[in-house]
């Protein structure tokens, strides 16, 4: 646990300890997580040399004031408000809502702990090239007690060392699996300014913990990944094994054909291969947007404008879509826009530009302009939101730049402003976060409805409360505008098995007379803004008898993929309940 290795830290060096700092042989003596926490206060006292505490403190409170005087302003009921911020155990590089309503955060083990340099272990080889990973649950509130640490396995990475430490599995790739469990694929294996491992991993929300398979075909570091309507997971991009400058064309998918799709909670993939395709995917450039429309087809978005790609993943084919109407992008949103009873089938792309405050949606193969947010940014996140409506949050100038120049934590403080888009498509600009948040944030939808928010390691580091306890992270906790417009309805319960598509079921509600909506959600799992798993649909309401209320699930798995979703009621208001976890779809057959 994080508090066992922070309190045998803090005691102070031992004499075996003394020596075997010397000899190179600290893990051998103390064990690798008590080596690990040794190292991070000795990295937190260098970054105490140049970067100060006292820094740190003033800058939180300034950030503080700053943000309650200005959202002072924003009424709540139609703007929304930022109610908590509290310390987190990781930086939260990587996020995912899991089906038991816990939440997962990995990321890595800082290398720096002065937030003017490189933080992370991109370039670095060995043991301190280690990652990390955390659970919080919002059910035990905000403090330490509510995290837990969930490391990954111990690897040997092929980086000439090979020396053993907690998977590098940062900038990796990953979606749900139909059981719940969460595929992540690649990692870093540290020089050649960044490599790509060939790491095949899925977390387990039910027994939490992580399970490996085989590795990949290709190594890959910053790939995308998306659940495709079998509930298999396609996987492309990525710099590869030799390093920066090397993307990888090569397309896998997991588990591959001839292996059963793992359906129930107990279907650990362990040791399963993925398996190439003969389509290529050669993007240019990390990250991807890919998504699972209603035909079927998988949609790979490059951030180049030239490479815009269909994919059909029971053809193997690609085809070619239309260029996209602005230049190249940067890390930015992407969202599969809400489309009724069907799934979605067309994509808002946002951000990434911060010259460009445009919108642009493909829908039909065909790419349109829509209404302008109020700035262009990117490193943003934007969510759909149960009542349709959509968000954005944090973002930046550029990679490491705020609008005061690279590695510098002083920021524009207009990229802590959030942006609200209503169902007719017009933006308009809301309170601020506490901290401005960009390269590596993220945020989603928790089922209670209210928005977590995370992420950016420079900024964490930079407003960190006390740079020496091992809390080097941060969670602030929005409510939208819908959590303030009254009394929520009611979803007393909802069906605990596997539902079919195209199917009625039945949920029960004290408030059921007042339920206008019921709404699917899928969960969120994101990392540098790509977020291939959001979707919203509605389901029509086949009658309301009492408290029971009856509804229809979604057509069919091109609407909605097997897996988990979050199922909301709403009101005439918009305001929705609490939700309960569904899990779509029967278990597929292998082929």
């Amino acid at each position: 646990m994080l508090t066992t290795a922070l309190a045998v830290a803090l005691a102070g060096p031992a004499p075996a300890f003394a020596a075997a700092r010397h000899t190179g042989d600290e893990a051998g003596v103390l064990g690798e997580e008590h080596a690990r926490a040794h190292a991070r206060l000795r990295e937190a006292a260098k970054g105490n040399q140049g970067y100060p505490q006292s820094k740190r403190t003033s800058s939180l409170a300034a950030l503080e004031e700053s943000q309650r005087k200005g959202n002072a302003k924003f009424d709540a009921a139609r703007f929304g408000r930022f109610t908590r911020f509290f310390p987190s155990p990781d930086f939260g590089v990587h996020v995912a809502q899991l089906p038991t309503g816990k939440v997962l955060l990995f990321s890595f083990e800082r290398v720096e702990a002065d937030p003017t340099k490189e933080t992370g272990p991109t370039n670095t080889v060995g043991r301190t090239n280690a990652g990390r990973a955390y659970l919080w649950d919002p059910a035990r509130g905000t403090g330490a007690g509510a995290f837990t640490n969930v490391p990954p396995p111990v690897v040997l990475m092929p980086d000439g060392a090979y020396a053993p430490r907690p998977a590098p599995f940062f900038c990796a790739g990953h979606s749900y699996l139909p059981n719940g469990m969460v595929g992540v694929f690649g990692g870093n294996v540290g020089g050649k300014g960044g490599s790509g491992a060939k790491l095949s991993f899925v977390f387990d929300p039910w027994t939490e913990k992580w399970f490996r398979n085989r590795d990949m075909a290709v190594g890959r570091w910053y790939p995308s990944v998306v659940t495709g309507p079998d509930g298999r997971q396609i996987i492309m991009s990525g710099q590869s094994e030799r390093g920066t400058g090397t993307p990888t064309p090569v397309v896998e998918r997991f588990p591959a054909l001839g292996r059963p799709v793992p359906w129930r909670s107990y279907d650990i993939p362990a040791n399963v291969p993925a398996e190439p395709l003969r389509s290529r995917a050669p993007f240019r450039n990390d990250y991807p947007h890919l998504f699972s429309l209603r035909d079927g087809k998988i949609y790979g978005l490059g951030r180049d404008a030239d490479q815009q790609w269909l994919f059909d993943p029971v053809k193997d084919t690609r085809t070619d879509l239309p260029r996209r109407p602005a230049d190249f992008r940067g890390y930015g949103s992407a969202v599969p826009l809400p489309a009724g009873f069907r799934g979605p089938d067309s994509v808002l792309v946002l951000g990434g530009d911060p010259r460009d405050p445009l919108t642009y949606r493909l829908s039909g193969g065909r790419w349109s302009i829509e209404e302008p947010r109020a700035f262009g940014r990117t490193q943003d996140g934007t969510l759909i939101l149960p009542d349709g409506t959509l968000i954005t949050v944090n973002g930046a100038l550029d990679t490491r730049n705020y609008g005061n120049g690279p590695f510098n934590p002083k920021a524009d403080l207009k990229y802590r402003q959030i942006e609200l888009r209503d169902a007719r498509g017009h933006w308009k600009l809301g309170p601020a976060q506490r901290l401005p948040r960009g390269y590596h944030s993220n945020a989603l939808v928790l089922p209670d409805g209210r928005m977590m928010v995370t992420g950016d390691e420079l900024q964490q580091i930079a407003n960190d409360p006390d740079i020496k306890d091992g809390m080097d992270g941060s969670i602030e906790l929005y409510e939208p505008a819908y959590l303030h417009r009254g009394a929520r309805p009611a979803l007393d319960r909802a069906p605990a098995g596997d539902l079919g598509h195209d199917t009625v079921f039945q949920v029960t509600s004290s408030t059921a007379k007042d339920v206008r909506r019921a709404v699917l959600l899928a969960p969120t799992t994101v990392t540098h803004s790509v977020n291939t798993s959001q979707r919203h649909l509605d389901l029509r309401i086949t009658g309301v008898h009492g408290s029971t209320i009856g509804l229809r699930t979604p057509p069919s798995t091109a609407d909605a993929p097997p897996g988990y979703y979050m199922l909301f009621l709403l009101d005439a208001k918009g305001v929705p309940s609490t939700a309960k976890w569904i899990k779509l779809g029967t278990r597929t057959r292998t082929r």
